[in-house]
């Protein structure tokens, strides 16, 4: 039996933090010199939700806008594989946000872009996508997405059939009548409310407000966010706070990304049937263990890991991984240097290819071969051996990784099964936690004596 799918309805902002150290000051103004030492891009908004929630385990498809700039395209590369990405029409360009970090700290943000989703239709795959989920999680940045008419006629009849998470933005669409659970944080429900009256002696959510805007967007339950001292939960029986539980935290914590944790964790609950009390338990949690593991900063999103597959070289092998995963089918993927193809890979190939029902290889770029095995290796070009695996029978696709271990690649296709061909033992395998953490076995075929280039590696 298939897996539920989560479908994330919402804007997509492409986010990115550029890391360094603030030690002097510019010469002609007081302001400090950022020395930068890395960049780390990721999905925002939207984006960040699904990935949160495809990274729990749920089979999730995002409906957002998405234009065709590179932003955009960047987007659906550090999506692929995990999400199944549906478009709607983007007007303008992409909105990207970068913040300028030094020693944790965030010292300025830059916005750019000021793209938003048309008005008109939606497309037969939205449809198709809404029409098919086992819950709904609105994200709405302000950015039009579910403020589109068909959008919002669409998740207006789903209501009363299929639960329905929203987390609403100042800027955005009033949720429609019937979600499930609505969780706007502090500082929006304030907003929202607008009465002066429904505010608390330092600014906090009191009295009679849960009640009110629950009353006013017609949802079962209301969770209004309160960072640290976790949420106020409003149903029909009355409001209780939901706390935060104990863990190690620390000052000045990244909670960016924090209220996309929530909702991810809210929405993923109530896809497999948990009451609002359940949802909003685990959501808290969920955003605690976020925060506490880094927040955004701390992400190990395909921002990094997918800058590690070759442009043009992991596509195809991200796409298969994401046409196995949404079929619920068994992805298998195996790796190595596959210099000098003989009858021993083709063996190797076939046998893991029969583990599943798709085969996905993680090639060694020419940088890596040559680390690993010196200077006079590779004797054949990545580019010539990709082409040779492609055209082997048993394999559906190649992604080239520069890494000296496919672990950072293997994030991204998250197989089924991985295979070796040697005498390894799986304890020798630095991708073997990866591999593990995902779900996924682990299998040893014997190689072919006298046909390895190098003993136990292929």
């Amino acid at each position: 039996m298939s897996r539920p799918t989560l479908v994330v309805v919402g804007d997509t902002l492409l986010d990115a933090d550029v890391e360094g150290t603030a030690e002097r000051l510019c010469p002609d103004a007081p302001v400090p010199v950022l020395d930068a030492t890395g960049q780390r891009r990721r999905p925002g908004g939207a984006g960040l939700a699904a990935l949160l929630a495809a990274r729990a385990g749920h089979c999730v498809v995002l409906v957002t806008a998405l234009g065709a700039d590179p932003p955009a395209r960047l987007l659906a590369d550090l999506l692929a594989g995990r999400v199944e990405v549906v478009r709607m029409p983007l007007r303008g360009e992409t909105v990207c946000k970068t913040r300028i970090r030094a020693g944790g700290q965030t010292l300025l943000r830059i916005d750019s872009g000021a793209g938003r989703a048309a008005a008109g239709p939606i497309g037969s795959r939205a449809h198709e996508a809404l029409r098919r989920a086992g819950a709904v999680l609105v994200a709405d940045y302000g950015r039009g997405v579910a403020a589109n008419p068909t959008v919002r006629g669409t998740l207006a009849e789903l209501a009363g059939r299929v639960p329905v998470v929203w987390d609403p933005h100042p800027k955005g669409a009033v949720p429609v009548p019937g979600c499930r659970l609505v969780t706007p944080n502090e500082a929006e429900a304030l907003r929202f409310a607008g009465t002066p009256g429904f505010v608390g002696e330092e600014g906090t959510v009191e009295g009679a407000l849960p009640t009110a805007l629950r009353d006013t967007w017609g949802c079962e339950a209301l969770a209004v966010t309160l960072g640290a001292r976790g949420a106020l939960l409003c149903t029909a029986q009355g409001c209780e706070v939901v706390p935060v539980p104990r863990m190690a935290v620390s000052a000045g914590q990244d909670t960016c990304g924090a209220g996309d944790a929530f909702a991810a964790a809210a929405a993923g609950a109530v896809l497999h049937d948990a009451g609002p009390h359940e949802a909003v338990t685990a959501a808290v949690g969920a955003a605690a263990r976020f925060v506490a593991d880094g927040g955004a900063a701390g992400l190990d999103a395909p921002a990094t890991v997918g800058e590690m597959v070759r442009p043009g070289a992991g596509s195809a092998a991200l796409d298969v991984a994401a046409r196995l995963r949404s079929a619920g089918s068994r992805l298998v993927a195996t790796g190595g240097c596959f210099d000098l193809l003989h009858p021993g890979h083709l063996g190797l190939l076939r046998a893991a290819r029969a583990l599943g029902d798709g085969l996905v290889v993680c090639l060694n770029s020419d940088e890596s071969v040559r680390r690993s095995k010196g200077p006079g290796r590779p004797i054949v070009p990545a580019a010539d051996r990709m082409a040779m695996l492609e055209a082997l029978e048993p394999v559906d696709a190649v992604a080239v990784f520069d890494e000296d271990t496919p672990a950072a690649l293997l994030e991204l296709l998250r197989p089924d099964v991985w295979v070796k061909g040697g005498d390894y033992a799986v304890a020798d395998l630095p991708e073997a936690d990866v591999v593990r953490r995902h779900g996924g076995e682990i299998e040893i075929i014997p190689m072919v004596e006298g046909l390895s280039t190098a003993r136990g590696n292929v």
